[in-house]
């Protein structure tokens, strides 16, 4: 912000509150490999639960990074996929990903060290 507006109004937080939790990175870094059922997106990241999981695409659906299609089977079958505003943020993701790869060792020493200090 250049100070001259109010926080909230900054364009850059609104959207890395949008995508900056680790599920919608998650999510959205599988959905890039090709559209997905909501149960195999549960799948592929068991350990968030279904209703997390319902949240974050949902937000995702709304923030247009995401569509949604239902069929009228039953029970109703769900199918992910990325739109074209999320497919341009994935080359975006995919270097934050390699970024942490890298750098998480780094990161684990700094942690390990500050958890040291008196």
């Amino acid at each position: 912000m250049d100070g001259m507006g109010k926080i909230e109004d900054c364009p850059v937080r609104g959207v890395i509150d949008g995508i900056g939790d680790k599920w919608s990175v998650l999510l959205l870094l599988h959905l890039s490999h090709g559209n997905q059922r909501f149960s195999g997106l549960k799948r592929l990241v068991p350990d968030v639960s279904q209703r997390m999981l319902t949240a974050t695409l949902r937000k995702l659906e709304r923030d247009g990074l995401v569509w949604r299609d239902v069929l009228p089977t039953v029970p109703a079958t769900v199918t992910y996929g990325l739109t074209e505003l999320g497919c341009s943020l994935i080359a975006h993701l995919q270097r934050l990903a390699e970024w942490a790869k890298t750098n998480r060792p780094a990161i684990e020493r700094a942690r390990e060290d500050f958890n040291r200090r008196p």
